[in-house]
């Protein structure tokens, strides 16, 4: 008896044609393709890409960061179950660099997203686990416009990691909304203010109950720790909200101020200026990443980093040397 055959690989053009007829399968495996760290995989996502970028960049591309317990995946439901009853068309997508660490704590998220997670308007898919910052931002990037072209207008990007993720994720997306806890102020002093300088809006979460009187406290706390802040944009000052997830408090006003500042800055030409500089700033990181790693690869580095560390030889020196031997390409 004859063996049966392996399945054929599916072409650049076949996960292409997959993604825009939103076939979910194709969609997620086109998604695979670009998170696999593979040459020829990686090829085959670039060509795939290249078919699909002239149906990109037509969605609302909002990130979402938070202190731990803001309630980010609470939120997340809510707000996309209110989107896509409203007919928009809701991709999720991760970014979590720390996901090796925490054992993927963002597929605990997905199940947290009860009605998103079962609704046939909302995609949902979870950063790579074990991945570098870089290498899960490029995925992401790339995963964002694969969303795009499958036909999603509003794609959510949660930075479940701290710190460099958050700058990272204001980085890929048009608007940055920074989700806050209740409390008397003093979280001011454990949040960073770079993060407040690049948040488009601050949304106090929980606002509900005996805790409602508390975020309207903390919502003004903010104001006023945003007054001192230069905003980013000289068109869009960042509004403080509260919202409660748990009874859809809010969260129409929060949605309405998104569209608000979109069309803002449409009309100034300053949103198509912000994705242009994000692709170039995007494209030197990478070519530093590649020169990094091929640097790095360098048979003499191990022994300059031993007589930089030894002090036998200035770091300055080595720089030159190790720079010499790459333009060489020893």
């Amino acid at each position: 008896m004859v063996a049966a055959s392996a399945k054929k690989p599916a072409t650049a053009a076949e996960y292409a044609e997959g993604v825009i007829s939103g076939d979910r399968a194709k969609l997620a495996r086109a998604i695979t393709l670009i998170e696999s760290r593979n040459t020829d995989h990686q090829a085959q996502a670039q060509e795939m890409l290249m078919q699909l970028l002239p149906r990109t960049g037509n969605s609302l591309r909002i990130g979402i960061s938070g202190l731990p317990g803001a309630g980010k995946s609470t939120f997340i439901d809510a707000f996309g179950s209110m989107l896509t009853a409203a007919g928009h068309k809701v991709a999720v997508l991760a970014v979590d660099p720390t996901s090796s660490r925490t054992g993927g704590s963002i597929l605990g998220d997905k199940t947290r997203m009860a009605r998103l997670s079962v609704d046939p308007a909302a995609f949902i898919r979870p950063s790579p686990t074990g991945g570098t910052l870089g290498g899960v931002a490029r995925a992401t990037r790339e995963a964002i416009l694969v969303c795009e072209a499958a036909g999603f207008d509003i794609v959510l990007v949660e930075t479940v990691g701290v710190g460099q993720s958050e700058i990272t994720v204001a980085e890929m997306v048009d608007f940055f909304l920074v989700l806050m806890i209740a409390g008397g102020g003093d979280e001011l002093q454990g949040i960073k203010k770079g993060v407040l300088e690049i948040a488009d809006m601050i949304a106090i979460t929980k606002a509900d109950g005996d805790n409602a009187h508390r975020a309207e406290m903390t919502a003004k706390d903010y104001q006023h720790a945003l007054r001192i802040i230069t905003p980013m944009n000289p068109t869009w000052i960042p509004p403080v909200v509260t919202i409660s997830s748990a009874e859809n408090k809010g969260l129409n006003d929060l949605w309405d101020k998104i569209t608000h500042h979109k069309k803002l800055l449409t009309a100034s030409g300053e949103r198509e200026g912000k994705r242009r500089l994000q692709q170039v700033r995007w494209m030197w990181s990478l070519v530093e990443d590649r020169l990094m790693a091929r640097l790095k690869a360098l048979p003499s580095v191990k022994t300059l980093e031993k007589d930089v560390g030894a002090g036998k030889i200035t770091p300055v020196l080595a720089m030159e040397k190790l720079l010499s031997q790459f333009a060489k390409g020893d």
